[in-house]
C-alpha cells in the first residue's frame, strides 16, 4: 500500500474520526463556512466527517498514488480541492482564515507544528493525531518529564490541549505506539519580539536536558553574566515560557 511507503497508518473507527472533526469544525452546520485544511488525508476517511462540517476543504497528500485514489473517491464533491505536495513546502496562508487537521507522520510532527502556529491570526483551530508521547511533550507541564523544547516552542504560538487517547486497534495497519489528539488555539499575538531569536535560544537552554542552565549557556553567552543570573542553576525543563522570556531578555540586554 502506497502510504504504508511513508509509515503512514490509517485511522478507520468511525467514532473517534467524528471526534477529531467534532474538535475541528464545532460549530457544524449547513450554513458553515468554514474552511477546513487535512494534512495527510490517507484513503479519505478522516476527509469525509469533514466535508460533512466545513464549507470547503483542502487536502493536502504528498504521496500521488493516493492523490489519485482520493481524486476518485471525491470526484463528485464540489466542496474539496485535492494538494498532490509537500505540506513543508506549501503557503498555509494562501487559502485565509482556515481550521487545520490531521493525522501526523510521527518523523516530521514538530516541522508541521511550526508551519501550521507561523501563519498567526489566519490559523483559527488546529487538531491533530499524533503518536501520544508527542501529545504528552506538546501538552506538558513544567517540572514534568515531558516538559522540552517542543512543549515551548508550541507553546509561544498557540496554546495546545490534550484532548483523547486513541488506540492501537482504531488503525489499519495497527501501529506499535499508542496515540492521541491534541489541539492547539493560536494566540493572537507572539510574546517575543523575535520568534526565531527565541528559538533558537530555548534551543540552546534545552541542548543537554540533564545539565544546568548555566553549563548549557556558558558555550554561547558571557560566563559573568551567566553566572549572575540566579536561575541557572536550574534546568530548562523547571522554567514556564514565560520565565524563559524573561531570561531570554535580560540576556539581550547584558
Amino acid at each position: 500500500m502506497a502510504g504504508r511507503r511513508l509509515g503512514q497508518h490509517f485511522l478507520i473507527r468511525k467514532s473517534i474520526l467524528e471526534r477529531i472533526a467534532a474538535a475541528a469544525c464545532p460549530e457544524a452546520s449547513p450554513e458553515s463556512d468554514a474552511t477546513v485544511v487535512e494534512i495527510g488525508p490517507g484513503k479519505g476517511a478522516l476527509t469525509e466527517h469533514l466535508l460533512a462540517r466545513a464549507a470547503r476543504v483542502i487536502a493536502i497528500e504528498v504521496d500521488q498514488v493516493l492523490v489519485h485514489y482520493l481524486q476518485q473517491k471525491f470526484r463528485d464533491n464540489p466542496k474539496l480541492t485535492i494538494v498532490g505536495a509537500d505540506v513543508l513546502k506549501v503557503d498555509l496562508a494562501q487559502w485565509g482564515p482556515v481550521t487545520i487537521a490531521g493525522n501526523l507522520p510521527y518523523y516530521i510532527t514538530s516541522p508541521i507544528f511550526e508551519r501550521v502556529l507561523s501563519i498567526g491570526p489566519l490559523l483559527q483551530n488546529a487538531v491533530f493525531l499524533v503518536q501520544k508521547e508527542v501529545a504528552a511533550r506538546v501538552a506538558a507541564s513544567p517540572g514534568s518529564r515531558d516538559y522540552g523544547y517542543l512543549t515551548v516552542q508550541t507553546r509561544l504560538m498557540g496554546e495546545p490541549k490534550y484532548l483523547f487517547d486513541v488506540p492501537p486497534t482504531a488503525f489499519h495497519p495497527p501501529p506499535k505506539v499508542d496515540s492521541a489528539v491534541v489541539q492547539l488555539t493560536p494566540r493572537a499575538e507572539v510574546p517575543v519580539p523575535d520568534r526565531q531569536a527565541f528559538l533558537e535560544f530555548a534551543g540552546i537552554c534545552f541542548r543537554h536536558k540533564r545539565k544546568t542552565l548555566r553549563n548549557n549557556l556558558i558555550e554561547n553567552y558571557d560566563k559573568t553574566l551567566i553566572d549572575s543570573l540566579p536561575e541557572v542553576g536550574k534546568r530548562a525543563e523547571q522554567l514556564s515560557l514565560e520565565q524563559f522570556i524573561d531570561l531570554h531578555q535580560r540576556i539581550l540586554k547584558g
